[in-house]
């Protein structure tokens, strides 16, 4: 039994939705979506129902894109509700969400699969900015995310608010795992701020990539594994002996359509490769 993880599929590109029929079926396996699927909850429940029928079991973690309030979008909740909504759509399919129970992994009752919502606040702008001179930094060379306009916090006063209470609400959830337990990490967001590598055109859009407030969970919660997209910059990273995996897709032009999409599902578990210093990177 293996679990395969991919993120960033971006069905909103016509390429990136027919690509998906092309994943080959793993009845006996599971696969973690880790976020940016597209942008309504109709894109979502079309990726779910596509990939469920190829895994016996879909983890999900949100994304920005996800929650977005996007002009297409006929349903234009907000914030936690829009949150909620989507949670709703992954439960009527059996989907497990940051919301459920962490579960065992069925081949090792001591490795717990801990899909996570946290989001970002700013912090991994450079050391000593606040939020309005992270913002500013970043517009210097022309870098606003979309998430200023289209990612509303409702009912919090703002996005590293809504932050602030998921990372506190997702601390205690694993902090109350056995201590004997290792974990799966699974977050749309990067964990670590040394994991973050942006091509330099865009190298000032880090403040939207996370938060510092993550930065060593892979310790304090005894993690095997992390799993996380929205770099668009697949690779594979050690830290402190704990095994990172980007594993987005990306827009058309991140992904090449020779190689197919399939390629891009990745096997994060069970381990295929052994600790290195190195970076491997996966085109």
């Amino acid at each position: 039994m293996k679990l395969w993880a991919i993120s960033d599929v971006h069905i909103g590109y016509e390429k990136n939705k027919q690509a998906l029929y092309e994943i080959l079926p793993r009845p006996g396996d599971w696969c973690a979506v880790v976020g940016d699927v597209g942008e309504t909850p109709e894109q979502l429940e079309f990726v779910l129902d596509v990939l469920g029928q190829r895994f016996a079991k879909l983890i999900w973690v949100p994304g920005n894109h996800e929650l977005w309030t996007h002009p297409k979008d006929v349903c234009r909740l907000k914030g936690r509700a829009r949150y909620t909504r989507l949670v709703q759509i992954c439960r009527e399919r059996g989907v497990l969400t940051p919301e459920d129970d962490y579960v065992a992994w069925p081949e090792d009752p001591s490795l717990r699969i801990c899909p996570l919502f946290v989001g970002f606040d700013y912090s991994m702008a450079p050391e000593g900015m606040d939020i309005t001179q992270a913002k500013a930094w970043a517009l210097e060379e022309g870098i606003l995310s979309t998430d200023e306009r289209l990612l509303l916090p409702d009912p919090y006063d703002s996005i590293q608010g809504w932050c602030a209470v998921r990372v506190e609400h997702t601390e205690q959830r694993l902090a109350a795992l056995p201590e004997d337990h290792r974990t799966v990490l699974i977050a749309h967001w990067p964990l670590r701020m040394d994991l973050v590598r942006l091509p330099q055109r865009v190298a000032r859009f880090i403040p939207w990539c996370g938060t510092r407030r993550t930065e060593d969970w892979h310790l304090r919660f005894n993690a095997a594994l992390g799993i996380y997209g929205h770099l668009h910059m697949r690779a594979t990273d050690w830290r402190d002996g704990v095994r990172f995996e980007e594993v987005a897709l990306g827009y058309p032009r991140h992904w090449s359509a020779t190689k197919g999409i399939d390629a891009y599902v990745r096997q994060v578990w069970p381990p295929t490769s052994t600790p290195s210093p190195e970076t491997v990177w996966h085109r």
